[in-house]
């Protein structure tokens, strides 16, 4: 994993929110992006997969883009920023066991047909007699 973070690169902004003067002169908003088209790390099965499960967050261009401006050093946003990408991509690679799809046992079905007939019963008692 720890390959394809040489293919990331950042842009900075001006963050918004608290940080005074700080906030006013001093680009400490990180973006990272990755294009996931164009890396060298990955299979073709696994960019698709990617641009599949992450398509919300990739840009027209085709670039992965993470925002981060938690913090007022413009390094840490940077790692951050990083660190989030980086965790997207993993779980994205992740494949979902597929379901087995299973038989209710012999004691569920009896126990089933049990209730059913102790309900019945129930409103069986509720109705009126019958006059033959």
């Amino acid at each position: 994993m720890n390959g394809f973070s040489s293919e990331i690169f950042f842009k900075t902004a001006r963050s918004g929110g608290s940080g005074g003067q700080n906030v006013n002169k001093v680009e400490t908003q990180a973006e990272a992006l990755w294009n996931v088209a164009e890396s060298r790390f990955f299979t073709d099965e696994e960019k698709e997969l990617i641009q599949e499960k992450l398509k919300n967050k990739i840009n027209k261009d085709g670039f992965l883009a993470v925002k981060c401006s938690v913090t007022r050093s413009q390094l840490e946003n940077k790692q951050i920023a990083q660190h989030k990408m980086e965790e997207l991509v993993a779980k994205s690679l992740i494949k979902p066991k597929k379901r087995k799809p299973t038989k209710p046992s012999k004691a569920a079905k009896e126990k089933r047909l049990e209730s059913k007939k102790k309900e019945s019963l129930k409103k069986e008692m509720r109705r009126a007699p019958k006059d033959s």
